[in-house]
């Protein structure tokens, strides 16, 4: 789906292209699945379970805080206007457009005003760093039932299940470079699936940008929008070549390789912190107007059909978790990953804090994470030092989070966040380090098995962007042998 993508706004999308696959692909025979919701997440058997949502809670509850963050409006803060695809909708936070059900369903609903405006809703993960272990795969599930609308009232419905590059936080402006991943993309009502893969650059490129390599197919059983179907990404760094993979209900029906789109564009796109997930269902925009052939939603799409998400999963088999021999000092990478220095100066802007205090409250930060760090705790402490620098702004201030998650699944046993730094008004690098001190410390350092090292950088004051110093300049050091 898109939001990140620069100039998707002028896309025509994948519709025609894929819908001659649609029909080739024909209705497989496979059995229904259960349209109510199942509630917990079903066992894995092989794999293990990095981090998950079963959307259990009372009804018009919103989503867990701790797991998912709400996009509000027409676009990110100074991203592209209409989230670049052209969209019309206005997303919301209202329980009316987003809430949980209260039977273990999330539940994403577009609305239209009495004046003919739209309002939905859109969320992503807390979470960026969902990767492929080195040597090993990753699976993005998700058991969905699709706005139960189609023909004419449902023209302009476009429901998306997706993942972008961690990179794309912050920046904006960096698709397709940074990657994405549709997991399940539908348009207009029509029984079929898209999964698509996104990269490399706009327009054109290795990935035929805008429009992405993607294929389609008609849901398995029983339509896309009557009944809950399971929709399955999976990112092999096991095979030879690295492959990615898409599924319907346990049934493979696309697939792209690392030799497809080159060197260059699957390094870009997979040499990063990793991704993060998206729910949201848009109207409008240039997918379901190019599958239309018009502009949608038009006077007879309905609405307050929603989008009912029973549970998202994600789980990694085999391989070593990372970085095979993570050292202590950990080098903040261009792109989002920490560990050894790449060899090259480098630098990644921090977004203005705007004139609000955001001290001890991370806002709009560049994260950047090593995976599968494993070794004995030294009994020692977090050191770091930031080459940071605001240029000629006054009073700003940036400051650091560092966080912990001892096996790698999810839960920061140690999360340490230190005082700000305030820059001066004269451009030039400063050191910032562990020097400034603790504002606030939770948890506890123990013995890491396979586990995450994260640390979140950001203006916690001031009116004006700043740069933290990368690739061979900025580290962390941290207390593991």
């Amino acid at each position: 789906m898109g939001t990140s993508r620069t100039s998707r706004l002028f896309r025509t999308r994948r519709g025609a292209p894929l819908l001659a696959g649609l029909a080739a692909a024909g209705l497989c025979a496979a059995l229904l699945s259960p349209a109510e919701a199942r509630g917990d997440v079903p066992p894995a058997p092989g794999w293990t379970l990095q981090w998950s949502d079963d959307f259990n809670g009372p009804a018009r509850s919103l989503p867990s805080a701790a797991n998912w963050q709400i996009d509000t409006g027409h676009n990110y803060p100074g991203g592209p206007a209409n989230w670049g695809t052209g969209e019309i909708q206005n997303y919301t936070s209202s329980p009316d457009n987003l809430s949980l059900d209260g039977n273990g369903n999330l539940r994403i609903t577009p609305l239209r005003d009495g004046a003919g405006n739209w309002t939905s809703a859109r969320i992503e993960t807390k979470r960026a760093d969902f990767k492929a272990p080195a040597g090993g795969t990753l699976a993005i599930e998700g058991r969905i039932q699709m706005p139960n609308v189609t023909g004419e009232q449902a023209l302009g419905y476009w429901p998306a299940f997706w993942a972008l590059g961690a990179p794309y936080r912050g920046n904006y402006w960096n698709w397709p470079g940074i990657g994405e991943f549709d997991v399940m993309e539908n348009v207009n009502g029509i029984n079929s699936v898209w999964g698509v893969l996104h990269c490399g650059v706009n327009p054109g490129g290795p990935c035929n940008e805008t429009n992405g390599i993607g294929a389609s197919r008609a849901c398995p059983g029983s339509s896309c929008q009557s009944a809950f179907h399971t929709y399955r990404f999976e990112w092999d760094r096991s095979a030879s070549p690295n492959v990615l993979r898409w599924y319907v209900d346990g049934q493979l029906y696309h697939s792209v390789d690392q030799n497809r789109v080159g060197a260059e564009a699957w390094n870009n796109m997979t040499n990063h912190a990793g991704y993060f997930i998206l729910l949201n269902v848009a109207m409008g925009g240039a997918f379901p107007d190019g599958v239309a052939g018009r502009a949608t939603p038009v006077a007879a799409t309905v609405p307050g059909r929603a989008m009912a998400v029973d549970y998202v999963a994600v789980w990694t088999r085999g391989g070593g978790g990372g970085d095979p021999g993570t050292p202590s000092t950990l080098h903040l990478r261009p792109g989002g990953g920490l560990g050894q220095a790449t060899g090259s100066a480098a630098a990644t802007t921090l977004a203005s804090a705007g004139g609000a205090n955001h001290d001890g409250a991370p806002h709009s930060p560049q994260t950047f994470t090593a995976t599968g760090v494993s070794g004995a705790y030294g009994g020692g402490a977090t050191e770091f030092d930031l080459l940071v620098d605001a240029g000629s702004a006054v009073a700003n201030g940036q400051q650091v989070r560092v966080s912990y998650d001892r096996t790698g699944d999810g839960s920061w046993e140690r999360t340490e966040t230190y005082q700000y730094f305030a820059t001066d008004p004269v451009p030039g690098y400063e050191h910032y380090t562990q020097s400034k001190g603790l504002r606030s410390a939770t948890g506890a350092h123990g013995a890491m098995t396979n586990g995450t090292v994260r640390v979140e950088v950001w203006n916690a004051i001031g009116n004006a962007a700043s740069t933290v110093g990368t690739g061979n300049q900025s580290f962390v050091r941290i207390p593991y042998a």
